[in-house]
């Protein structure tokens, strides 16, 4: 069975920093795109970033200066470094993968639990 695990969020001050880290444990054969999303109370889930096995990233404009999104794929473990944090970055983070289990015909989409994100004075 297949398991994200994110870890790193909390509460920081605006203009502070976070890092957050997502590890894939369990079997599988080979994870391709990485990424994480966000929820605030009351918005819909919205892309925050996301990189390819091959290191390509792609970010939401709004967060584009801000964060970064790194991946070390021996560990298989996704990061998302998060400075100049605004009250508005406040939500639930989520880490996201499509990972090939072996014996798979093709890439699943896999969901970690959440990390609560605050930004607040």
């Amino acid at each position: 069975q297949v398991q994200l695990v994110e870890s790193g969020g909390g509460l920081v001050q605006p203009g502070g920093s976070l890092r957050l880290s997502c590890a894939a444990s369990g079997k599988f054969l080979s994870i391709n795109t990485m990424g994480w999303y966000r929820q605030a109370p009351g918005k819909q889930r919205e892309l925050v970033a996301a990189i390819t096995s091959s290191g390509t990233t792609n970010y939401a404009d709004s967060d584009k200066g801000r964060f970064a999104i790194s991946r070390d794929n021996a560990k298989s473990t996704v990061y998302l470094q998060m400075n100049s944090l605004k009250p508005d970055d406040t939500a639930v983070y989520y880490c996201n993968a499509q990972i090939w289990l072996f014996g798979g015909t093709g890439y699943s989409t896999y969901w970690g639990q959440g990390t609560q994100v605050t930004v607040s004075s």
